[in-house]
């Protein structure tokens, strides 16, 4: 009976990992209400389930330091994404009025599809690294350009996600809106892992407490990611 209860046993923390995984995404539900405030708290999402992944720190904790820390700048990457996203929109719907040719529905469709490539990695680009808004944004387009399977896998899920919303039963939609955001972000850590992670200069030091947050907990080594991608 003990080991049914054992906090080590892997059923166990598998069940408090979702538990932790519905919460992270009632906190960003929460958080992002204000609407302006969606990209602070995806920031923090993306940011609280690479630690959930590596168990390390407390959600509650975790989810709103970066939330603070990286409020500003979230906040404007998320007015560009924003203000382009419902250009690209309103675009698509009079240049259809005006034009129905495939060729120029394949241009919005291609633009969009760029839209929703990036915007996928650059709150986690800005959750791992310190930039200015325009270097970000920048890198954000290198790295999606680099590393372009995980880009379209992301890009799949996503889709994939949306269409069983669409075509499915309220059921999918409940549990989408109680997890889904945060069951993505969760995901997502595994490819963010085995990707920003190699531009990451992991510190010999270990002496900081990984509980609080720090923007440069990972040391992030800025000069080898330029160069790393000037390679490519």
């Amino acid at each position: 009976m003990k080991g049914i209860f054992d906090p080590d046993n892997p059923v166990v923390r598998g069940i408090a990992k979702i538990g932790y995984i519905w919460y992270l995404n009632l906190l960003w539900l929460v958080t992002s209400l204000p609407i302006f405030t969606i990209g602070a708290s995806t920031t923090a999402l993306i940011y609280s389930c690479s630690k959930l992944h590596d168990n390390s720190g407390y959600p509650t904790k975790n989810f709103f330091s970066a939330f603070k820390s990286n409020f500003k700048q979230s906040t404007a990457i998320w007015g560009i994404y924003g203000g382009t996203g419902v250009l690209i929109l309103l675009d698509f719907v009079v240049w259809h009025r005006i034009d129905k040719s495939s060729i120029t529905t394949g241009i919005m469709i291609a633009i969009a599809l760029f839209w929703v490539a990036t915007i996928l990695w650059v709150f986690a680009i800005h959750s791992k690294f310190v930039n200015t808004v325009k270097d970000t944004l920048h890198y954000t387009v290198l790295i999606a350009c680099r590393h372009f399977k995980e880009t379209i896998l992301m890009v799949v899920t996503v889709g994939a996600v949306g269409y069983l919303n669409v075509m499915y039963s309220a059921a999918v939609n409940f549990v989408t809106l109680a997890f889904g955001i945060g069951a993505i972000a969760y995901l997502f850590t595994v490819f963010y892992a085995n990707t920003l992670d190699t531009y990451i200069k992991h510190s010999s030091e270990s002496d900081e407490d990984e509980e609080d947050y720090d923007p440069k907990e990972a040391d992030m080594a800025m000069d080898a990611l330029v160069e790393s991608l000037k390679k490519q």
